[in-house]
């Protein structure tokens, strides 16, 4: 990870677009778009996206200010205080099963949703889990001409 601190710094450059790539254990590579913003460090990098584009179904609430929260930083989670100690791993929840791109690494083989939920997933409100073997996270520029 490049972390939060120094991609935050980043943002404040300019306006940028995060693009999240999924793919699954058969194979299957599918993307998101969000326009962004990400808050400093003294609002816990909150986070607030705007779907643009893509090839899943969207897993993560628009226009809602997210915190990034761990297990030992536990953000304002809808309810849900112990979601970061029952999903591993820092992530923007909103509600505990919607996603968290950075969980555990788990195979198939584990069919407990016990373990599927400390995985690598996401999960569209009226979908099913999409259990995950790999994960992208990428912001780019909205104008790339500037960058030439």
């Amino acid at each position: 990870w490049l972390g939060l601190k120094k991609i935050y710094s980043i943002t404040q450059q300019g306006n940028y677009l995060l693009r999240i790539e999924l793919q699954d254990w058969r194979g299957n590579r599918r993307h998101i778009e969000y326009s962004f913003s990400l808050g400093g460090p003294s609002t816990n990098f909150t986070l607030q996206l705007a779907r643009m584009s893509g090839s899943i179904p969207n897993a993560l609430p628009e226009q809602a200010q997210l915190r990034f929260s761990t297990a030992d930083r536990p953000g304002d989670t809808a309810g849900e205080p112990a979601c970061p100690e029952r999903h591993p791993g820092g992530w923007w929840h909103s509600e505990c099963e919607e996603t968290n791109l950075n969980g555990k690494y788990v195979t198939p083989r584990s069919r407990g949703r016990l373990d599927r939920g400390k995985g690598l997933y996401w999960k569209p409100k009226k979908g099913r889990y999409y259990l995950l073997k790999s994960t992208k996270i990428m912001i780019h520029p909205t104008d790339l001409k500037s960058f030439d």
